[in-house]
């Protein structure tokens, strides 16, 4: 008598694995947005990389539009050609100081937006965003129209006072972005320690919101070196960078112009990239318990 085999059933579980392959169309599609963010960044930097490129070219004219060879005589002849290293200056002087007045400035009305009520609040929530939608050869009209009526001068003061008006909506909006979030305990508890009301902004309320008021001030920085419109109708007889390169570009662009906008992008990249870093540690140091003495 022979015995019949039995045939057990193979559970899910018990069947070989087979790898799953999604389908061709939605491999391309998770594709899509990586390869779009690509192009989109490498369309950003294109420019900036030309730039960098021909600010080491060798043109034997003024027009710095060829390849002609390398050399590093452009960023060393930069410095004794006073006619591009004092607009440099005037534009460094004007960004300087109005990325400093902008953003005390800015910060303060960040500041009483955001915590206080008082009479007109709302209004001056809707005036704030005035300057940053008003086109700037409109502001510059105005601006112009102004310091004639005034009987003032135009010079290197006007342009400050301009570069101040506008970049103070930009330090405002940046500088409330980060107070939205702002925990009030941290200071009511500081309070209930004994620390007054200034010990508290300087100790606890300031480091938290530094992020926010260093990014304003970056942007302040860079919409005031390289402003062109406004300030051609309020600098009178002062020449900064930006009226400088229109006014050689009409003839040819030489390389100092590249050499001194390679430098401006190394130097805020710099900034841009030491912020991160110091981010990224205070991060790491919240997220890092403290140890017991």
């Amino acid at each position: 008598m022979t015995a019949t085999p039995v045939t057990i059933p193979l559970s899910a579980s018990d069947a070989p694995a087979t790898s799953y392959q999604p389908p061709l169309r939605a491999r391309l599609s998770r594709l899509v947005l990586p390869v779009y963010t690509a192009l989109a960044v490498a369309y950003l930097f294109l420019p900036i990389a030309v730039m960098i490129a021909f600010s080491f070219n060798n043109p034997r004219g003024r027009q710095n539009i060829t390849w002609q060879g390398f050399t590093l005589h452009n960023y060393i002849d930069v410095w004794s050609r006073p006619d591009i290293t004092n607009p440099m200056l005037q534009s460094l002087i004007v960004a300087v100081v109005s990325t400093i007045l902008a953003t005390i400035l800015g910060t303060l009305i960040g500041l009483a937006l955001t915590r206080y009520r008082f009479v007109g609040r709302n209004t001056t929530n809707i005036l704030i965003f005035l300057p940053m939608a008003t086109p700037e050869i409109i502001m510059g009209a105005s601006l112009l129209s102004l310091w004639v009526s005034l009987g003032i001068s135009r010079s290197l003061l006007t342009i400050i006072i301009a570069h101040v008006m506008f970049n103070i909506s930009y330090v405002v909006v940046t500088v409330r972005a980060r107070l939205q979030g702002f925990d009030r305990g941290l200071e009511e508890a500081a309070m209930d320690l004994g620390a007054d009301e200034w010990t508290t902004f300087r100790k606890v309320t300031f480091p938290l919101i530094f992020p926010g008021i260093l990014a304003a001030a970056l942007l302040a920085f860079a919409l005031s070196i390289d402003d062109y419109v406004i300030t051609s109708f309020v600098a009178g007889k002062t020449i900064t960078f930006p009226l400088w390169v229109y006014g050689v570009s009409r003839l040819g662009v030489p390389p100092e112009v590249n050499v001194l906008g390679t430098l401006i992008f190394v130097v805020a990249f710099l900034a841009i990239a030491a912020q991160v870093i110091w981010q990224r540690r205070q991060a790491r140091r919240q997220l890092v318990p403290s140890r017991a003495p």
